[in-house]
């Protein structure tokens, strides 16, 4: 029997699973700080780790691991219709609950670690941390099958007239709500299975403190309110 305890939680902008951007550094502009456990001295520990533009996380997926694990899972990049493996995908329904993620080392200060391009929702336990090395990490003529291209089609965002004060508050507070909001729902954060077809329904999302509510229409998103 092995036991594995965390090493760190995570402080994130996302406070809830649904819309967190899936691909961390390829496609997040989130940023967040690693807060370490008291057994652990990050001075020590994090020694010479600013040698590093760029870190692996080790995570659980700490609010799954209730619902157990699936071997068939539907990717939403085959559209949400068709199953894989789960070894062939990188769903969070795993027999064990470990994820992985690529993020920019933004440096150590005040006890914590602060990285970039992240996609943890807020208080994930970190199980560990390993540098990314580009000469072992980058394969170029790996091959990704059915996840070999990014994802391309970018829905533009706009906001109806009465969430801009809402809005104007938010950003007083985080100065990279606008930048941040924009990048989840340009990704079109709707389950696959909902983009194929017209789709009339109004959307929650959690960002930092606020509810952010939105619709899809002929690939634009209209932000309809931002409760703070």
């Amino acid at each position: 029997m092995y036991s594995l305890s965390p090493i760190a939680h995570i402080h994130s902008p996302f406070k809830q699973k649904f819309a967190i951007p899936r691909q961390s550094q390829a496609l997040s502009l989130a940023k967040g700080e690693i807060e370490f456990v008291k057994e652990i001295n990050p001075e020590h520990a994090l020694d010479g780790i600013e040698q590093f533009s760029h870190l692996w996380l080790l995570f659980m997926f700490h609010e799954n691991l209730e619902q157990g694990f699936s071997e068939k899972v539907r990717p939403p990049r085959l559209g949400g219709n068709k199953k894989m493996g789960v070894f062939a995908t990188r769903s969070t329904f795993r027999p064990n609950g470990i994820g992985m993620s690529l993020v920019e080392n933004l440096g150590f200060n005040q006890q914590r670690l602060k990285v970039g391009g992240i996609d943890l929702l807020d208080a994930t336990p970190i199980i560990d941390i390993k540098p990314y090395l580009p000469y072992a990490d980058s394969q170029p003529n790996a091959l990704a099958g059915y996840a070999e291209q990014a994802p391309s089609s970018l829905l533009s965002v706009k906001y109806d007239n009465s969430t801009l004060k809402a809005l104007a508050k938010c950003e007083a507070q985080f100065s990279d709500f606008s930048a941040l909001l924009e990048n989840i729902l340009s990704q079109d954060p709707r389950p696959a299975y909902k983009k194929a077809k017209a789709d009339t329904k109004t959307y929650h999302l959690s960002l930092y403190s606020s509810d952010v509510h939105w619709q899809v229409h002929n690939n634009t998103v209209t932000v309809l309110s931002i409760d703070t």
